[in-house]
């Protein structure tokens, strides 16, 4: 496992949002986090690249490791923590600049300075993403003039372009047509072979097409954690049937 998580709470001020969450998430797999609006499957996600740090009032109890390293120890830093894991947000986020320079932000952030290793970098992330033949020609137009799929599948690019072993999805085709939908689909399927993936997902068909585990969420707490189909098709937990079955969320 890539990722363990231990008896984890958090708070906002007074809010316990999460309540004793232990969880293990596997290496180059897709893992899903689904359940209703604000039962904290985000909030969670955030705890994995350490985002709740700049909301104020915000405190952890409990353990995150990755690889064995606990991500919230004094020791470790947070810019080399983002470096292995990367984050995509539900709305594609590209940043006022050329499709080159949005891809070449992470590495030249990180001491790549030289040309040749910046163009390398710039093509192989856009080829992870499945967009290098559709904009290779046009690297200096600005990213805002893509379309809404191809600038999600762009900000995967720039997250991959300083290699992280874990790219954190929260909600990453919730604002995307279904044809941009289904690519970042295949997208995610292609990437689990070389990277862990770990998504926020309010569609269940979604996480049962595309994800090897699923984690349900509710009110804070973990209610079940298993194998994609064999949390849809038997679920151990009553709750977790209620909420696959439509009767809430």
């Amino acid at each position: 496992m890539i990722i363990e998580i231990e008896k984890l709470h958090l708070f906002y001020t007074e809010f316990h949002a999460l309540k004793d969450v232990n969880l293990s998430i596997p290496e180059k797999s897709v893992t899903a986090f689904i359940g209703p609006s604000g039962c904290g499957k985000s909030t969670l996600l955030r705890t994995l690249n350490r985002m709740n740090d700049t909301i104020p009032g915000v405190r952890i109890e409990g353990k995150v490791e990755l690889q064995g390293k606990d991500i919230y120890s004094s020791e470790l830093e947070v810019e080399y923590l983002r470096k292995r894991v990367g984050m995509v947000f539900q709305q594609p986020n590209p940043f006022p600049k050329s499709i080159y320079d949005n891809v070449a932000y992470g590495p030249r952030l990180h001491g790549v300075g030289k040309k040749s290793e910046l163009d390398a970098i710039v093509e192989k992330s856009l080829r992870s993403a499945s967009l290098w033949n559709e904009v290779k020609d046009v690297l200096k137009k600005s990213a805002w003039s893509l379309s809404g799929g191809q600038q999600q599948r762009l900000c995967i690019a720039r997250a991959l372009a300083i290699e992280p072993e874990i790219l954190l999805m929260d909600e990453s085709t919730s604002a995307l047509d279904p044809i941009s939908t289904t690519k970042i689909e295949e997208l995610t399927r292609e990437l689990c072979r070389n990277y862990t993936i770990v998504m926020v997902t309010h569609n269940m068909h979604q996480a049962a097409r595309i994800s090897d585990r699923t984690v349900f969420f509710l009110n804070g707490e973990v209610v079940e954690s298993a194998d994609t189909q064999m949390l849809f098709s038997n679920p151990v937990d009553q709750r977790t049937e209620d909420y696959i079955s439509g009767r809430f969320g």
